[in-house]
């Protein structure tokens, strides 16, 4: 029984470890744009190898993305969008593939081309970075249609310079890699594109993360770990008690 205490709260306060860094990462990015919180939770496996199923380890899993939406914040700035209920935006990815991400602060480099503010170039609907012309002013439609005064001429001779690539899917239907972005399943259709209007101009959607929800985490998730610590140590001293108690014999 002893051994059976000890392997459990091991394994309890290793996910627990774990669970505490999720939140971590939670937390960190309370104030990232267009953010969305992992889920994650403590599971009960069964170990597997040879001998007796008699042990039942405590393990933690990423359940996935929270899909809540998050505030929208007007700002006016002509490369901000906040995008609407499961859309995305496509971007090329460090690994040159296409991926999505719900981060709306874009911005122009120098030679014009459009780019999220990690610097990830921004996809049209072709698949093709999004590079916008010199011009007086710029213009991103409830659509994805960019437009634009060229340098030099008046409002009236407005034109279109792209549009970019906004996909539909749920949050559930994406994975999140590593580096932060979201993708189909290996092996799934690509995501289809999205029809009508698909964001908003000039406005931002922040974290879903709820700062308050993930410090209350935090303190539970401290207090647990604690606690299986304790047994941890509980165990170790009966077992010392035990092995006294036939070594005196």
């Amino acid at each position: 029984m002893i051994d059976r205490a000890l392997y459990v709260a091991m394994t309890g306060a290793s996910a627990t470890l774990k669970a505490q860094a999720s939140v971590s990462h939670n937390l960190a990015n309370a104030n990232t744009v267009g953010f969305q919180a992992t889920l994650s939770g403590t599971v009960a496996a069964p170990v597997q190898g040879e001998g007796f199923d008699s042990r039942v380890a405590a393990s933690h899993r990423t359940l996935g993305v929270s899909a809540a939406p998050g505030a929208i914040n007007q700002t006016g700035n002509a490369t901000d969008i906040a995008l609407h209920q499961d859309r995305w935006l496509a971007v090329q990815a460090p690994d040159g593939g296409v991926a999505y991400t719900r981060a709306g602060n874009l911005q122009l480099t120098a030679n014009g081309l459009l780019t999220t503010a990690s610097g990830l170039p921004v996809l049209d609907q072709g698949g093709a970075p999004v590079a916008v012309p010199p011009n007086e002013s710029m213009l991103i439609g409830g659509d994805g249609t960019i437009s634009v005064v060229p340098l030099g001429q008046p409002p009236s001779t407005l034109a279109e310079a792209g549009r970019l690539q906004v996909v539909e899917a749920r949050t559930d239907q994406l994975v999140r890699g590593d580096d932060g972005l979201m993708r189909m399943p290996a092996g799934a259709d690509p995501a289809p594109p999205a029809a009508g209007n698909v964001l908003t101009a000039g406005a931002l959607e922040s974290s879903n993360v709820d700062a308050t929800s993930m410090l209350v985490s935090m303190i539970q998730l401290s207090r647990q770990f604690e606690m299986q610590v304790r047994v941890l140590q509980s165990g170790d001293e009966s077992a010392r008690a035990s092995n006294s108690l036939l070594s005196s014999r």
